[in-house]
């Protein structure tokens, strides 16, 4: 009998565990799909927004600490979901706890790979606005009714300001598990930012690149489901 395997998945900047929900039909009957509700959004919307990165790293934990005891476990992030990934798994390293079987990061540059793009947290209310649509993650009725832009645009600079944070580490120190990297071809993103995921584990890694640009996991569903089906099969 194949073994129970959850996969817990991250969003990007803004985004849900919602927006992961369509995988479940296409998934592996032996992969259980765990999206991870961050603060703020969804049913936790009531929620206060985190201050910064240690705090969300550290809330996701606190939610998910029993099953990653318990169950062999693969993670899937994308984007600023992909950065928590990455820091929730240096946690689990530092806390000698059982790695995950798999890590499937998305959407996101290597951690020691600068990116030279503007932050988006910084920038004025209308910059950042059509900087936002421009990026075609988020809906435009989201900034075109009062109440939803009162709910969703401090949620996007609390999440931009996290996915932009650069965590100062003197050496990287690879995750023991196999890893791989799923990067849309069209992505503001070089092959070196993209290679350099190679030294972030000391087993293997795979990189796919696939149609589409930063946001190609909402049109590539089924590519997306296949490779995962494969990866953990």
């Amino acid at each position: 009998m194949t073994k129970k395997i959850k996969l817990f998945c991250l969003p990007y900047a803004g985004g849900s565990a919602s927006i992961y929900t369509k995988w479940k039909p296409r998934l592996a009957k032996n992969i259980e799909l765990c999206p991870v509700e961050l603060a703020g959004r969804g049913r936790r919307i009531s929620d206060s927004f985190y201050t910064n990165l240690n705090e969300a790293v550290e809330n996701i934990y606190d939610l998910i600490k029993d099953d990653i005891l318990e169950y062999d476990y693969a993670f899937y992030g994308h984007s600023m979901g992909a950065l928590l990934t990455y820091e929730f798994l240096q946690k689990v390293a530092l806390l000698g706890l059982k790695p995950p079987i798999h890590a499937f990061f998305s959407g996101r540059n290597a951690p020691h790979t600068a990116r030279t793009r503007r932050k988006y947290s910084s920038m004025s209310p209308s910059e950042f606005e059509e900087e936002i649509l421009a990026l075609g993650g988020t809906p435009p009725e989201f900034f075109a009714y009062p109440e939803l832009r009162e709910l969703f645009i401090p949620l996007l600079r609390s999440d931009f300001s996290i996915a932009e944070t650069i965590v100062d580490r003197p050496n990287i120190t690879p995750l023991k598990s196999n890893i791989s990297v799923l990067i849309g071809k069209n992505e503001d993103i070089s092959p070196d930012q993209v290679n350099g995921w190679k030294l972030h584990t000391d087993k293997k890694c795979s990189i796919y690149y696939i149609k589409g640009g930063h946001f190609f996991l909402q049109d590539q569903k089924d590519t997306i489901v296949d490779i995962i089906n494969t990866t953990l099969s």
